[in-house]
């Protein structure tokens, strides 16, 4: 995301039986520990949100839980706020990847007490605003906010309505942006593209052919290594400027990424809850397997695979 880039739509049904897992499976036919896995594992339900940095850890635990601990893994596209209505449904086990999310923690951990933090997952965050290199490189001062309505109208599009484009990727990410425009009193409209694949194949596009395009991004990210795209520098971030979502006029902090699971699944004795807790690694770990899957088009168990065969000493520690 990522971010993303993630905070939860308005009006998300709640989870049910009408949602199933990605295998075909209805969803909620067994929890971890339960009887109808393998072995002592049973079934570990995993959410997968809609991020292909989270896909690369999810396919690591993924595997790791299927050819070590002997479980059988439930994966389920769940967008955020959904994934963690279902800890108290018994339908999700773990998020492996969490951004911030202090408003969920506090319904679902402090509240509901449904769900427990199980960890960082070593990943370092990171939100904001950001332009193709070639629009960097010749004009500097674009990446001080303060220049940007300087340019705003060099970003207008079929979809700003007059103003210049703030391009978002998924409206479920993590995104302070239509407060932030808002607030500094940018001439700028934030427009969602809908996905991160479509995020990326913006600036990608921008990059190619010398386009204007302003928007949202994050790390760890493997497209950086094909694009580096740089980053706008907004009014510094201090604890508490972002508390209140309507009054936010300061930048992202940086998100020490951590793993949240049902209190449930954390009780259950299960070996996948024990790796879930001990699992961790690197931004670099983290776009390995995520370049596997979305540059070399790699399924994501033939990346985990790759990616774990390769560094076994890690994966050993999350398993003992």
């Amino acid at each position: 995301m990522a971010r993303h880039w993630r905070a939860g739509a308005a009006g998300l049904a709640v989870l049910g039986l009408t949602l199933t897992a990605c295998g075909g499976a209805k969803v909620g036919e067994d929890s971890a520990g339960g009887s109808g896995g393998k072995g002592k594992c049973g079934t570990f339900n995993l959410a997968i949100n809609p991020w292909v940095g989270y896909e690369a850890n999810a396919a690591v635990l993924a595997y790791v839980a299927e050819h070590d601990l002997g479980c059988k893994v439930e994966q389920k596209d769940l967008k955020e706020e959904i994934a963690w209505q279902g800890f108290g449904t018994g339908e999700v086990d773990a998020v492996v990847e969490n951004w911030g999310h202090d408003d969920l923690k506090k319904k679902y951990i402090t509240q509901q007490k449904t769900a427990v933090e199980a960890g960082p997952t070593g990943n370092k965050g990171l939100i904001g605003w950001y332009v193709p290199p070639w629009l960097a490189k010749a004009h500097p001062d674009i990446l001080d906010w303060k220049n940007l309505n300087t340019y705003a109208s060099k970003f207008k599009t079929s979809e700003s309505g007059g103003k210049g484009q703030l391009l978002d990727g998924d409206p479920s990410y993590v995104t302070n942006d239509e407060a932030l425009v808002k607030n500094l009193k940018l001439d700028f409209k934030v427009v969602y593209a809908g996905s991160e694949t479509a995020l990326i194949q913006a600036y990608r596009n921008a990059e190619k052919n010398k386009e204007w395009v302003i928007g949202y991004f994050y790390e760890p990210q493997w497209f950086m290594s094909e694009v580096p795209l740089k980053k706008v520098s907004l009014p510094a971030y201090k604890t508490g400027c972002d508390a209140d979502a309507e009054k936010v006029a300061c930048d992202y902090p940086v998100y020490k990424l951590d793993k949240i699971v049902s209190a449930k699944f954390a009780k259950s004795g299960s070996p996948a809850y024990d790796m879930v807790k001990k699992f961790h690694w690197t931004n670099d770990d983290q776009n390995t397997v995520a370049t596997y899957i979305a540059v070399d088009k790699m399924a994501p168990e033939a990346a985990a695979k790759k990616w774990v065969e390769a560094n076994r000493d890690k994966v050993d520690a999350w398993i003992k």
